[in-house]
């Protein structure tokens, strides 16, 4: 299997990349019987069917590129180095996780950790590729056109308690306090994501992840956002399965988003 999959629009191209590093569901052969069965026959923690929320992008002339493994393999929106990305007490799971989010073990063995070697080649295995193809796709884009914006997509159950207290909002815009975009760009999203139906977030509990991060470059005409989403907006009530009039909803307000931003960045 393929460590990702590249979707290449389908009308004329726009300058704008995304990114679906959590939906991933399948084990590398090599892994696979390492897991809990039970917890990979449910994975809690995948971004269940981001790839399929955003399947209308191709057709409005965005390259999406969505993860085929599972997070618990390798995340791919924590820092290589595994510097932390929040310091306010939150429970943060690794590079290479041996816990869940509730801090339930993952592997069979009871392991509290990944051995630092088994990190290393999954980094050059499973996470360099990954990142390759986005820093190809920027920089693709950015060769064709004068500002481009990379479009990172997550979602999360409504409550995760060792994460917020609280349930999250429904929509939550992440640009590491405004560092990883333009003022211009920002706004556009802000304006557009508020006015919708949904109730609204900047920045908090969540401001990007490493991919928001470390690819935006404002000062150079890179920008990049995160949007982070309750699943109930596009999953059922239980978030177990995909709900299509929900999800219908949440892609007009998603594609009205990218249209003003591509509006912005053609000008």
């Amino acid at each position: 299997m393929s460590i990702y999959n590249i979707v290449s629009p389908t009308a004329e191209e726009i300058p704008i990349l995304i990114s679906v590093p959590h939906c991933g569901t399948s084990f590398p052969p090599e892994l696979r019987d390492e897991y809990k069965p039970n917890l990979v026959a449910a994975l809690d923690d995948t971004d269940w069917f981001v790839d399929q929320l955003y399947d209308f992008a191709p057709a409005i002339g965005i390259t999406m590129i969505t993860a085929n493994y599972s997070r618990w393999v390798i995340d791919l929106n924590r820092d290589p180095q595994s510097k932390p990305l929040y310091t306010d007490g939150r429970i943060i799971t690794a590079l290479c996780t041996a816990t869940t989010f509730l801090g339930e073990p993952i592997y069979q063995d009871e392991r509290k950790a990944v051995a630092l070697t088994e990190v290393e080649r999954r980094v050059k295995k499973y996470y360099n590729p990954y990142h390759q193809a986005i820093q190809e796709n920027l920089s693709r884009l950015k060769s064709k056109f004068d500002k481009v914006l990379l479009w990172d997509c997550h979602s999360i159950r409504q409550l995760v308690t060792s994460i917020h207290k609280e349930k999250f909002p429904d929509l939550i815009l992440g640009d590491a306090d405004r560092n990883s975009a333009s003022a211009e760009i920002i706004s556009i999203a802000l304006d557009t994501l508020k006015n919708s139906d949904y109730s609204f977030s900047h920045d908090h509990p969540f401001k990007g992840g490493y991919i928001t991060r470390h690819y935006g470059r404002p000062a150079e005409n890179i920008h990049a956002l995160q949007l982070e989403m309750t699943k109930v907006n596009y999953m059922d009530d239980a978030e177990q399965n995909y709900h299509a009039a929900r999800a219908k909803k949440m892609q007009l307000v998603l594609a009205n988003t990218f249209a003003k931003l591509n509006q912005y960045l053609n000008t």
